[in-house]
């Protein structure tokens, strides 16, 4: 595989993904609505950082970085059937990382039609263009809240997800679903990655490593939900990106020892594939918040409240099948990476 499309490069994970792409000499077209979810000056920046410079970018346009001579970007959105079927037709994509999504547990409560229009409209249309091209592998972010009301730990893609509880997570549920239906009428690769709470560098602005951050540099007190007894698979977001590159580079194959009376999950006839990339060492919230003071050298003002509608307790991810058919594990802790998602926020918002 040569000719990747990636989408979301100007979000959090498809920056820092694109970008290990091209460091490893493949050719990446990235794709972004560049919409206004979040500030979209952040979004800029990140477009910048890998060579695509301007605020005003025409839609439907590529452009050319400017520091990798491998990489492109185009303004498109994903629910533009026609704009997503040309861009397939004309680059012939040898893989697709889909990462473009409307994201957002809670926002998915205020406005639950950006995500079916985004994550389910938007995601078929990337369905209809690798069944054109036949593509050699599409991998597609789903999310670690798919595992909903379950509750033993840690989680375990070979287990039933059927009890999502939020509009976010069953649209994600659903992608899982139309990978598998496609994978199994078009033959065509497909493997679904779970993430489990992604912080690090150029993060969105309403995670809650970000939003901390600048309530504690403001003097302002942080929202600790659940009364600080939360669990999280905190999952730096160079681990993501590399564990995305290597489960790229192994398409799903059939399962040859598929059970039809007995199903996993994470298998199928077809060539596909569920994966969890989680770092697989679970941290107390307040922890968490513990190292991001240390960092900034300055303590929270905590403003403890009750457990918000949607959220889970915890989360721990089981990554055996990571480790055992990748090759890899996720390594950054999170004070390593609480300490340079800080070393980035200073230096981008010049706060002292």
């Amino acid at each position: 595989m040569k000719k990747i499309l990636v989408t979301g490069t100007a979000g959090f994970i498809g920056f820092h993904l694109a970008k290990k792409l091209l460091n490893r000499n493949y050719e990446v077209i990235g794709l972004d609505n560049i919409n206004d979810y979040y500030d979209i000056n952040l979004k800029y920046g990140r477009l910048s950082d890998t060579g695509i410079r301007g605020v005003d970018i025409p839609y439907n346009t590529l452009q050319r970085s400017d520091v990798y001579p491998g990489y492109s970007f185009i303004k498109i959105d994903l629910t533009d059937k026609a704009a997503i079927d040309a861009l397939f037709n004309e680059h012939q994509f040898d893989g697709v990382i889909n990462l473009a999504a409307q994201a957002g547990v809670r926002y998915s409560l205020i406005n639950p039609y950006a995500y079916t229009e985004s994550n389910v409209t938007g995601f078929l249309n990337i369905l209809e263009g690798c069944r054109a091209v036949n593509v050699k592998h599409l991998v597609y972010a789903s999310t670690s809240s798919v595992y909903g009301l379950n509750t033993a730990m840690p989680l375990n893609p070979h287990e039933h997800a059927d009890h999502p509880m939020t509009l976010y997570a069953a649209t994600k549920k659903a992608n899982e679903m139309m990978a598998h239906s496609y994978s199994h009428l078009f033959d065509f690769p497909s493997t679904g990655v779970r993430f489990f709470t992604v912080y690090g560098p150029w993060g969105r602005p309403d995670m809650a490593l970000f939003l901390f951050t600048k309530a504690i540099l403001n003097d302002e007190p942080i929202k600790v939900f659940n009364n600080g007894n939360m669990v999280r698979d905190f999952t730096y977001v160079e681990d993501i990106a590399e564990g995305l590159v290597r489960i790229l580079e192994k398409p799903a194959q059939p399962f040859s020892n598929w059970d039809g009376d007995r199903p996993d999950p994470a298998h199928s006839t077809a060539p596909y594939r569920i994966v969890n990339i989680g770092n697989s060492k679970p941290v107390k919230l307040l922890d968490y918040i513990e190292a991001l003071e240390d960092a900034l050298g300055k303590k929270a003002v905590k403003d403890m409240l009750p457990i918000q509608p949607g959220d889970v307790p915890a989360t721990n991810a089981d990554v055996t099948d990571l480790l055992q058919d990748y090759k890899y594990m996720p390594g950054v802790e999170v004070k390593e990476g609480i300490e340079k998602f800080v070393e980035w926020y200073l230096d981008f918002y010049k706060q002292k």
